[in-house]
């Protein structure tokens, strides 16, 4: 079906949904963590078996499929069943027909079922709505949630300016790096003057711990497309340019099949609904460096070139890819847009905090019960995430730090559970928002090694084009080391804060300028531990490699 019309996608829709639907549905949980513990498979055997225990009828009856990631990643396999609004943990082959005969029973037979538990019911979905209930490629599913209803509404009732205002008004801020205005950022690039425009989606998620971007993608490929064509319309772009690390194959195929069959239904490329807008986009694939997450490291890689960072005295949306005007958000911002179009600011103000709009996903792993995916309002309390959310620590632990934001961000203690989930409070905190990803550590981490695992990370992937960032963390790598490894010397941790503070000021790019983020916030935070590893040559958690710890690694 090729839609060259506004009214001729919404008689489609209106036909959709007339036909008759199953009565029953079982969505196997499709997200990386699930796949891992064999939810494909399982996934393959409950369409067997609802074919062999309701015959023919079974398109009428029951439809199974894999959907998007569901969110409980440490409990996988996760299935959910519709209408009941079911969702059943750690499903094993034996579990299939007892979750079939379910269907339609008043109460689950399964002790499985964690439906009304906090990891579920606390959470607000805007970003993942609906992944948990549709194959993320079925297109007809998609129209059906509202898909696309806002790029309709964006070419046919709004001009660029109004699209402009309310992306403004909704106070959409980045959804990685310091959280900077949308608006602003499309405001500029639309102004720009400039022949070719073009419109970017940073999908290079290299954060260790974070898979936010990459289950989007997975789960939700249309809804990314959609807002990225919103944009370009927006800033008046006709080219698009998908940036995916290589680390991410499903996501890759999946853009890619979702982008031919939007080009086959006239949702995407030429003269886009029968408008005078046309919008092409492609896959980019990163080679896998950290620094390409960085904006113009990534404009960088597209153009061929080795991806390394440029000085910021001209903006990107002034001139980026290819020297022409350029925005840059990304997955989980252009997820946001279509949402914000369909329902208006208003509305995705209502939740969250004045200054930080809307909901954020996080990656929530490490020492914790309930590792996994969570999407929240802004606002919401580290402590509510960590414990009302998560579940807290394994029995016999303590909640020791977190880490938000990836090897830039910092660790927070205890006493910091209360500070709220926004990119300003974060910040203040002496950590940040990051794309999403957050490592909980309970009593057996050591801090100042947690600060040595991410400077050897930020050495191993700084592009090296400036000294500060070249020889700087090459510098705090040194004195990190130093201090886990039973040499350190009096002064080591007040050598290590300065050349943080320097490293930060003078660095080319973000991945240098953030690098005292762990640091600073280690040493800020947990002093006694620095002192003990400096003068004593003591592990109190037994990490490091001397007296009190076992082998380092």
């Amino acid at each position: 079906m090729r839609f060259s019309s506004r009214e001729a996608l919404g008689n489609y829709v209106a036909e959709l949904r007339l036909r008759q639907r199953p009565a029953h549905s079982v969505w196997v949980c499709g997200g990386p963590g699930c796949a891992a513990r064999g939810s494909l498979e399982l996934a393959a055997l409950f369409e067997e078996r609802a074919r062999e225990l309701f015959g023919s009828s079974v398109p009428v009856q029951v439809e199974t499929g894999v959907a998007g990631c569901m969110g409980p990643c440490g409990r996988g396999p996760v299935v959910h069943t519709e209408p009941e609004g079911r969702y059943y943990e750690r499903v094993a082959p034996e579990d299939v027909d007892k979750i079939l005969a379910a269907l339609g029973d008043g109460q689950a037979i399964l002790q499985k079922d964690i439906t009304q538990e906090p990891f579920l019911a606390k959470q607000r979905k805007v970003v993942m709505a609906g992944a948990d209930s549709m194959r993320p490629l079925d297109l007809d599913a998609y129209l059906l949630s509202g898909g696309f209803e806002a790029l309709a509404k964006a070419l046919f009732e709004m001009t660029p300016e109004q699209i402009n205002e309310e992306v403004t008004a909704s106070g959409l801020r980045g959804r990685s790096g310091g959280g900077f205005p949308a608006g602003r950022k499309w405001e500029a690039c639309r102004k720009a003057k400039g022949g070719r425009k073009y419109a970017l989606v940073n999908g290079d998620e290299g954060n260790p711990g974070a898979f936010v971007d990459q289950s989007v993608m997975e789960g939700r490929p249309y809804s990314v497309i959609e807002g990225l064509e919103i944009g370009a319309y927006c800033i008046g772009a006709s080219e698009g340019v998908i940036y995916v690390r290589h680390e991410y194959p499903q996501a890759i195929e999946r853009l890619k099949e979702a982008i031919a069959k939007l080009e086959e239904a006239g949702l995407l490329g030429s003269h886009i609904l029968g408008s005078d807008f046309s919008f092409h986009a492609e896959i980019c694939q990163g080679g896998g460096a950290f620094v390409c997450g960085e904006s113009t490291a990534l404009m960088t890689s597209i153009e061929g070139k080795a991806g390394v960072p440029r000085v910021k005295y001209v903006r990107s949306a002034e001139k980026g890819l290819w020297e022409s005007p350029t925005i840059l958000n990304n997955v989980e911002t252009w997820a946001n847009v279509p949402a914000i179009i369909r329902n208006g600011a208003n509305w995705f103000k209502s939740f969250g905090t004045e200054k930080s709009s809307g909901t954020k996903l996080f990656s929530v792993v490490g020492d914790i019960k309930n590792p996994g995916l969570v999407e929240v309002p802004m606002g919401v309390t580290l402590r509510q995430i960590v414990f009302d959310i998560c579940g807290g620590m394994e029995a016999g632990h303590s909640f020791k730090a977190i880490q938000t934001g990836g090897p830039s961000g910092g660790c927070l203690p205890e006493r910091l559970l209360d500070t709220s989930v926004d990119f300003d409070s974060l910040t203040s905190a002496g950590s940040m928002m990051g794309a999403g990803g957050m490592i909980v550590m309970d009593d057996s981490a050591c801090m100042v090694d947690m600060a040595r695992h991410y400077i050897d990370f930020l050495v191993n992937e700084s592009c090296g084009k400036c000294i500060p960032c070249r020889e700087g963390l090459k510098k705090m790598q040194t004195l990190l080391h130093d201090l886990t490894e039973g040499r350190g010397r009096a002064g080591d941790t007040q050598r290590l804060a300065e050349l943080a503070e320097s490293v930060s000021e003078i660095a080319l790019c973000g991945l240098g300028q953030s690098a005292k983020n762990p640091v600073l916030s280690t040493i800020m935070h947990f002093p006694e531990e620095y002192g003990e590893h400096e003068t004593q040559h003591l592990c109190r958690a037994g990490v490091c490699g001397m007296k009190g710890g076992g082998a380092h690694d």
